[in-house]
Protein backbone atom coordinates (compact mmCIF):
# COMPACT_ATOMS: atom_id res chain seq x y z
CA UNK A 1 0.00 0.00 0.00
CA UNK A 2 1.28 3.66 -0.73
CA UNK A 3 1.21 6.00 1.88
CA UNK A 4 0.22 9.74 1.20
CA UNK A 5 4.58 10.80 1.88
CA UNK A 6 5.14 8.63 -1.07
CA UNK A 7 3.44 10.05 -3.51
CA UNK A 8 3.80 13.46 -2.28
CA UNK A 9 7.84 13.09 -2.45
CA UNK A 10 6.80 10.72 -5.43
CA UNK A 11 9.11 7.97 -4.45
CA UNK A 12 8.14 4.71 -6.50
CA UNK A 13 10.07 2.15 -3.95
CA UNK A 14 8.98 1.54 -0.09
CA UNK A 15 10.93 3.11 2.54
CA UNK A 16 14.00 1.22 3.69
CA UNK A 17 11.90 0.87 6.64
CA UNK A 18 8.94 2.60 8.87
CA UNK A 19 11.56 4.73 10.91
CA UNK A 20 12.76 6.49 7.88
CA UNK A 21 9.19 7.14 6.75
CA UNK A 22 8.33 8.93 9.63
CA UNK A 23 11.74 10.59 10.10
CA UNK A 24 11.16 12.32 6.41
CA UNK A 25 7.12 12.52 7.37
CA UNK A 26 8.31 14.67 10.44
CA UNK A 27 10.41 16.61 8.30
CA UNK A 28 8.24 17.36 5.49
CA UNK A 29 5.48 18.56 7.84
CA UNK A 30 7.80 20.78 9.93
CA UNK A 31 9.11 22.28 6.38
CA UNK A 32 5.07 22.50 5.89
CA UNK A 33 4.44 24.44 8.73
CA UNK A 34 7.57 26.70 8.93
CA UNK A 35 6.38 27.80 5.63
CA UNK A 36 3.22 28.62 6.66
CA UNK A 37 4.31 30.43 9.62
CA UNK A 38 6.86 32.41 7.49
CA UNK A 39 3.88 33.49 5.45
CA UNK A 40 2.16 34.77 8.80
CA UNK A 41 5.26 36.82 9.63
CA UNK A 42 6.29 37.72 6.25
CA UNK A 43 4.54 41.79 6.73
CA UNK A 44 6.38 42.13 9.90
CA UNK A 45 9.94 42.22 8.48
CA UNK A 46 10.69 39.19 10.70
CA UNK A 47 12.12 35.42 10.62
CA UNK A 48 10.78 32.79 12.41
CA UNK A 49 14.14 32.79 14.66
CA UNK A 50 13.99 36.54 14.98
CA UNK A 51 9.69 35.81 16.22
CA UNK A 52 11.46 32.94 18.22
CA UNK A 53 13.75 35.14 20.19
CA UNK A 54 11.67 38.05 21.04
CA UNK A 55 8.96 35.39 22.07
CA UNK A 56 11.57 33.91 24.47
CA UNK A 57 12.38 37.93 25.53
CA UNK A 58 9.16 38.75 26.33
CA UNK A 59 8.14 35.35 28.53
CA UNK A 60 11.84 36.74 30.20
CA UNK A 61 10.56 39.87 31.29
CA UNK A 62 11.90 42.84 32.44
CA UNK A 63 15.20 40.93 34.14
CA UNK A 64 15.98 39.79 30.27
CA UNK A 65 18.35 37.14 29.48
CA UNK A 66 22.20 36.57 28.56
CA UNK A 67 22.98 35.40 25.40
CA UNK A 68 23.07 31.97 26.03
CA UNK A 69 20.30 31.81 27.96
CA UNK A 70 18.14 32.84 24.85
CA UNK A 71 20.18 30.07 22.85
CA UNK A 72 19.40 27.87 25.37
CA UNK A 73 15.72 28.20 24.76
CA UNK A 74 15.49 28.48 21.29
CA UNK A 75 13.24 26.16 19.07
CA UNK A 76 15.77 25.84 16.43
CA UNK A 77 19.48 26.42 16.85
CA UNK A 78 21.27 29.17 15.24
CA UNK A 79 24.52 29.47 15.26
CA UNK A 80 25.31 33.31 14.82
CA UNK A 81 23.03 34.78 17.63
CA UNK A 82 24.77 37.64 18.17
CA UNK A 83 24.12 38.85 14.62
CA UNK A 84 20.74 37.85 15.12
CA UNK A 85 20.52 40.22 18.55
CA UNK A 86 22.44 43.10 16.39
CA UNK A 87 19.72 43.25 14.39
CA UNK A 88 16.75 42.89 16.44
CA UNK A 89 18.56 45.73 18.28
CA UNK A 90 19.13 47.89 15.28
CA UNK A 91 15.13 48.01 14.72
CA UNK A 92 14.83 48.74 18.32
CA UNK A 93 13.15 44.94 19.32
CA UNK A 94 15.73 44.40 21.66
CA UNK A 95 18.27 46.62 23.89
CA UNK A 96 21.64 45.08 25.21
CA UNK A 97 23.33 45.54 28.27
CA UNK A 98 26.21 44.86 30.75
CA UNK A 99 25.76 43.17 33.54
CA UNK A 100 27.13 46.06 36.44
CA UNK A 101 29.32 43.20 38.37
CA UNK A 102 30.02 40.79 36.13
CA UNK A 103 31.46 42.92 32.42
CA UNK A 104 31.21 39.92 30.91
CA UNK A 105 27.75 39.23 30.87
CA UNK A 106 25.23 40.80 28.75
CA UNK A 107 21.56 41.54 29.03
CA UNK A 108 19.08 41.36 26.51
CA UNK A 109 15.45 42.73 27.26
CA UNK A 110 12.56 42.97 24.81
CA UNK A 111 11.70 46.92 24.49
CA UNK A 112 8.17 48.16 24.26
CA UNK A 113 8.18 48.13 20.09
CA UNK A 114 8.99 44.36 20.44
CA UNK A 115 6.32 43.72 23.42
CA UNK A 116 3.87 45.80 20.58
CA UNK A 117 5.16 43.62 17.25
CA UNK A 118 4.48 40.54 19.10
CA UNK A 119 1.16 41.45 20.30
CA UNK A 120 0.44 42.45 16.67
CA UNK A 121 1.05 39.03 16.28
CA UNK A 122 0.14 36.76 18.65
CA UNK A 123 -3.92 35.94 16.97
CA UNK A 124 -2.22 35.43 13.70
CA UNK A 125 0.08 33.20 14.63
CA UNK A 126 -2.62 31.60 16.83
CA UNK A 127 -5.06 31.23 14.02
CA UNK A 128 -1.89 29.78 11.98
CA UNK A 129 -1.42 27.09 14.36
CA UNK A 130 -5.29 26.19 14.73
CA UNK A 131 -5.43 25.98 11.00
CA UNK A 132 -2.45 23.83 10.76
CA UNK A 133 -3.18 21.84 13.51
CA UNK A 134 -6.91 22.12 14.87
CA UNK A 135 -8.01 19.46 12.44
CA UNK A 136 -6.91 16.39 14.10
CA UNK A 137 -8.86 17.50 17.89
CA UNK A 138 -7.95 17.74 21.39
CA UNK A 139 -7.04 13.89 22.22
CA UNK A 140 -4.84 13.77 19.07
CA UNK A 141 -3.36 16.54 19.64
CA UNK A 142 -2.17 15.02 23.48
CA UNK A 143 -1.15 11.83 22.01
CA UNK A 144 0.68 13.86 19.26
CA UNK A 145 2.72 16.18 21.39
CA UNK A 146 3.49 13.29 23.75
CA UNK A 147 4.93 10.87 20.85
CA UNK A 148 7.14 14.07 20.20
CA UNK A 149 8.36 14.37 23.91
CA UNK A 150 9.54 10.38 23.36
CA UNK A 151 10.70 10.93 19.88
CA UNK A 152 13.10 14.33 21.67
CA UNK A 153 13.66 12.12 24.32
CA UNK A 154 14.71 9.14 22.86
CA UNK A 155 17.83 10.82 20.61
Amino acid sequence: MTRRLQEEIKQSRPFRSLEEEVTLGLARTADAMARAGEEVLKGSGLTATQYNVLRILRGAGTAGLSCGDVASRMITRDPDLTRLLDRLEARALVTRARDGEDRRVVTTRITQAGLELLAHLDEPVQAQHRKSLGHLGEQKLQTLAQLLDEVRSGS
